[in-house]
Order: structure tokens, then sequence, then C-alpha cells
């Protein structure tokens, strides 16, 4: 696993790049196929956008809404966002030629990105009743196949944050609910990529410093950095997501180049885990609840859950291999992707 995709970057969904990019499989039934396991304890759902080669889940709200992204047999990326109830809307900006979704918040509105007919990227917000808005931070370029300006994640006010190429850099911005940009980047830095937001305002991501080593960073609602790293003999920090509580989820490369995951709490403690060989956390809920995805040495994919006490289950639905999750929710609801290319939807019964 390479550091995350930079800026537009987020157009890119947080789960593995294979997994993101393979476009080749036959679609299920939009409502999917319900596979009950461990006594009814846990149940998957397996599901694909209508017209679908390959869906891929990114985000997942509180009421179990989904949004991600899906391709065509002409290998055009569209966005859907699947009810609670199973039923699947599939969308597009005026103008896009591929669209990835990104995030969705507690109301249903999503953040994302889009690239036009010049190949140039510009973010989004698809409001809650449909309405599809441009979002480009003033000053912000991208040449035809350049970066151009990708939303990451929204939270519950609204606030949408991501990248957006300047003056040959990549910036981090925050955008209101009421339409107002705040650009930012981390002090010195050429490349600030911001990956998560919570509903205080706090942003976490990362960052390249000038000799090319790529950090973590937490920056608060008065616009403070905090910049981070996990202790010991690391190249690589690249947090994925930030929760209400203001714990920070990630991955870090050590100097062999493993990938292990972390916790940063508020208080800026860090405690690393391993799931397996490889171990990639692509999603944080309120709760403390971490999945991702890790691999054994013989580079099998499984998907996995981090309870708050730190207990790991790793985990793949029935009949399936290749588990990628890309997002848990506060009821602790899993989404990804698993081979050959469809959606699924982990649901515990916590009774």
């Amino acid at each position: 696993m390479t550091r995350p995709p930079l800026s537009v970057v987020q157009i890119v969904p947080t789960t593995r790049q294979k997994a993101m990019l393979a476009l080749s499989f036959l679609a299920l039934s939009a409502l999917g196929i319900i596979h009950p396991a461990n006594a009814q304890e846990v149940t998957y759902i397996i599901f694909d956008a209508p017209g679908s080669t390959n869906t891929l889940p990114n985000s997942i709200n509180g009421e179990g809404a989904i949004t991600g992204s899906y391709g065509d047999a002409n290998y055009v990326q569209h966005g859907f966002l699947r009810a609670p109830d199973g039923t699947i809307t599939t969308f597009d900006p005026p103008g896009s030629v591929n669209t990835f979704a990104a995030s969705i918040n507690r109301v249903g509105a999503i953040a994302g990105a889009y690239t036009d007919t010049n190949f140039v990227a510009h973010g989004f917000l698809r409001s809650p009743d449909g309405t599809i808005t441009t979002l480009d931070p003033p000053g912000a370029k991208g040449a035809p196949g350049g970066p151009g300006t990708g939303a990451s994640a929204i939270n519950g006010a609204g606030e949408i944050t991501g990248s957006y190429e300047v003056s040959n850099a990549i910036h981090g911005f925050l955008r209101s609910r009421a339409g107002t940009f705040t650009t930012f980047h981390v002090p010195g830095a050429p490349i600030t990529a911001p990956t998560g937001i919570n509903s205080k305002g706090e942003i976490t991501g990362g960052y390249d410093d000038k000799n090319r080593a790529f950090h973590g960073f937490l920056r608060a609602r008065d616009g403070t950095f905090t910049t981070f790293d996990v202790p010991g003999p690391t190249n690589t920090t690249s947090p994925i997501g930030i929760n209400q509580a203001g714990e920070i989820a990630g991955n870090y490369f050590d100097a062999q180049g493993n990938s292990h995951g972390f916790l940063r709490a508020r208080d800026g403690t860090f405690t690393t885990f391993d799931a397996d060989t490889t171990t990639t956390p692509t999603g944080i809920n309120s709760k403390g609840e971490i999945t991702g995805w890790c691999e054994n040495p013989n580079s099998i994919a499984r998907g996995f859950l981090r309870a708050p006490d730190g207990t790991i289950t790793t985990f793949d639905p029935p009949g399936y291999t290749g588990t990628d999750p890309a997002g848990i929710n506060s009821a602790g609801t899993i989404i990804g992707v698993v081979n050959p290319g469809h959606g699924f939807v982990r649901i515990e019964d916590k009774r």
C-alpha cells in the first residue's frame, strides 16, 4: 500500500486501489442477497448499482444510507445513493465524465468529486433533494488531466473538506454550509490532503514535507495545526478519519515498509495494532470502533473490526474473498467491496 492518493486525491475512495480500479464484473440485484452468519448475530447484504460492472461503496451514515461509485460497461464511473430500504438512486453532476462519491452525512448530503470533459476534477455537493452544486475554491486550477479539486468528507453540519491545486501546490479547504471557502495548508508543506472532518469542524489528513515524507495533521476549529507521526521508526503516517471524540484512525508504515493500524486519542496518545501481517484502517465511528482490511502472508485480504477495548474480529461475507471495508457508522454497520466487485453491508446484532 502506498501513501493515500492526494488531493483530487480524495476522488479515489479509501479502499485498496486494486479493488477501486477493477471494472469487469457482473451485477446482482439492487436489493442484494442476504447471508446470515454466526448464528444470525451478523447479517451480510451483497448489492450492486443498476447497470454496474463494479460497485464501490465508500460511506454510510447513521441512518444506514450508503454512497459510493460504480463503473459501467464503458468503464465510466457514476455516483450512487443506496437508501436504508435498499433502493438505489444513481447520479452524475452535469458535465461529468466520471463521478466519485466520497462521503455522506446524517441528513443524506453527499460530497465527492467529478472530472469534466477536459478531465479536470471538481468537487461537488449533492443535497438530499438531489440538487448538485459544483465546488471549486477561489484560485483553484487544474490543467487537463491534472488535479483540480476533490471533496473528501462532509460532516453533520454540512461542512465539507477536501483539497485543491493552486500554484503548483496542493492545499486543503473547508467549505461552510453557506458556501464560504476557507483555504489552508500545513505551514511549509507542498501537499496538504484532508481526509476527515467531525461535527466540531476538526479536520485530519496527511501532508508531505519538503523531503517528500508523509505525516499526519489535525486542524482545530480555530485553524491551529497539530502535526504528528506514530512514535518509532516510521516513514509514513496516514490518517483516514476523525470521530466526534477527536480520535483519529489511520495506518503507518514501519522502517521495513509494513503497514500497521493506529488510533490517536484526543490527548495525543497513540495505540498501534495489527489484524494480520498488513493492517490498513479505513473508517472510525463515534464509539471508537475501527474497520479496515488486512492481509495475511499469502496476500489474501479480509475485513476487520476493532472494538474500543482492542478486540479484533476478522471477517469475509460467506462465499466471498478479497474483502475491503470502506466505512462504519455509529451503529457499527460496515460497508465496502468484495471480489468480484460487489458492494456489501455487514450488520451486527448487538443485543
